[in-house]
């Protein structure tokens, strides 16, 4: 299996960061494309790219559900490996994407994980959460999360027994793409800013 991707920021950069995308948009979205160039300016090289399913409706514009989980985690296992050398690797993504990666960042040596809005559970349904490997997670995590994200609000994941090497940075009113309301007084925008630069500052503590 042979994998695209898009590489933002300095080649020669101290830290490389790969994202995947979510379950329903590609690797270009606005917001995949937003934070790839956010870390870009900061100094960081950015690896972005997409799974089998989303690399097919590329080519001919069909929706398609994700790939079965075994096809993901191979898919993020060839792209760490194929992933020039870097001083330090973090490894990350939107939603799915992130999943993913957390299922895999034990085994692959890497310095970091952050998510983009974790998929805790399918919305409506609390009880079919996705956490037990995350209560005995390794690897320092950063999780962004929207304060009133179906799929993981803030009482939601209180009572979860996530593991010490998490943590989480809440965003307010933020859904699962961390859009708050409009009576909340903040803007997409803002929760976006306040993401990235809680990224920046979890990537700077990896390179010390």
């Amino acid at each position: 299996m042979t994998i695209d991707v898009q590489t933002d920021g300095p080649t020669a950069a101290a830290l490389t960061m790969i994202l995947a995308h979510g379950a329903g948009a590609p690797m270009d979205s606005p917001f995949m494309a937003f934070f790839a160039a956010g870390l870009a300016v900061a100094g960081m090289r950015v690896v972005r790219f997409e799974f089998p399913y989303m690399a097919r409706r590329r080519v001919d514009g069909r929706k398609r559900p994700p790939d079965r989980a075994e096809i993901l985690l191979a898919s993020w296992r060839e792209v760490i490996a194929a992933t020039a050398p870097a001083e330090h690797l973090v490894i990350g993504g939107k939603s799915l994407g992130g999943r993913m990666a957390s299922m895999v960042v034990d085994q692959c040596g890497v310095d970091g994980i952050v998510c983009l809005g974790y998929p805790f559970h399918p919305p409506g349904k609390p009880e079919a959460t996705r956490i037990a490997h995350l209560a005995t997670l390794r690897t320092p995590t950063l999780i962004l999360q929207g304060e009133r994200d179906p799929f993981g609000d803030r009482e939601d994941v209180a009572a979860y027994p996530l593991a010490a090497t998490i943590r989480l940075h809440w965003l307010a009113d933020g859904d699962h793409s961390f859009k708050p309301r409009a009576a909340s007084g903040r803007s997409e925008r803002q929760n976006w800013d306040e993401a990235l630069a809680a990224i920046i500052a979890f990537l700077g503590a990896r390179q010390r």
